[in-house]
């Protein structure tokens, strides 16, 4: 009998044995044009093994490249896309570079630093000052996402002073919203229960009224 474990490795086992059996095949064909013939046929029936993905695109590129990283690259036929090569799989792809740029405080991020630094370059005016009553509001508010219990403006200004270097200054402390904006309010449980009680006692008017009618002596009569 012919084992698994005695057969040579498949290269891609998704196409199965039968597929690598038919590249070997057309490895061994001498003639080029029968050749190219039977390539084709392969790629017919690569294709028909996944029938779901025949809208994809470059799905007949990809058909191809895959005959010949299975013949080993050893299978020699006109294809209508670049042939690829044993080195064109091995490139390793280029490293990510990830920011490496400490935070000072990480409740408020990156982004929160980037806007400073734009508003140190902003002339002195209105407009700064409006952004630096902006940052200083959206620092409160990336702080309580951390800490819900309590938050004291002068940390906030104190921060802000010291991620811009002392140049963005918030005149006007009063300036700084109350936690009550930024949290925000749950339903009154009294409103909810009295709409609950007020339903349940409707339900139950219903009911009983029906029940009332139910012992009616006219009713039983009629019904």
């Amino acid at each position: 009998m012919e084992y698994n474990t005695s057969l040579p490795k498949m290269i891609i086992p998704e196409y199965g044995r039968n597929i690598q059996k038919m590249i070997d095949f057309a490895i061994a064909v001498e003639d080029r044009d029968e050749r190219n013939k039977v390539a084709q046929a392969i790629i017919n029936v690569m294709g028909q093994l996944n029938p779901h993905l025949r809208d994809v695109t470059d799905f007949k590129h990809k058909l191809w490249d895959h005959i010949f990283i299975i013949s080993e690259f050893k299978l020699d036929v006109d294809s209508p896309y670049p042939k690829p090569t044993a080195e064109t799989f091995q490139t390793k792809p280029d490293r990510v570079l990830y920011p490496s740029n400490d935070i000072r405080y990480k409740h408020y991020g990156k982004t929160v630093e980037r806007i400073i630094a734009k508003g140190r370059e902003m002339p002195n005016g209105d407009e700064k000052n409006a952004l630096v009553e902006q940052i200083a509001n959206l620092m409160k508010r990336s702080y309580l996402t951390w800490n819900r219990d309590s938050v004291n403006d002068e940390v906030i200004l104190k921060q802000l002073q010291e991620l811009s270097k002392g140049e963005l200054v918030l005149t006007d402390p009063s300036a700084l919203r109350s936690t009550q904006t930024f949290v925000p309010r749950s339903p009154s449980p009294s409103r909810d229960g009295g709409r609950d009680k007020k339903k349940q006692n409707n339900g139950g008017g219903k009911q009983n009224g029906f029940r009332q009618n139910n012992n009616n002596p006219k009713f039983k009569k009629r019904f």
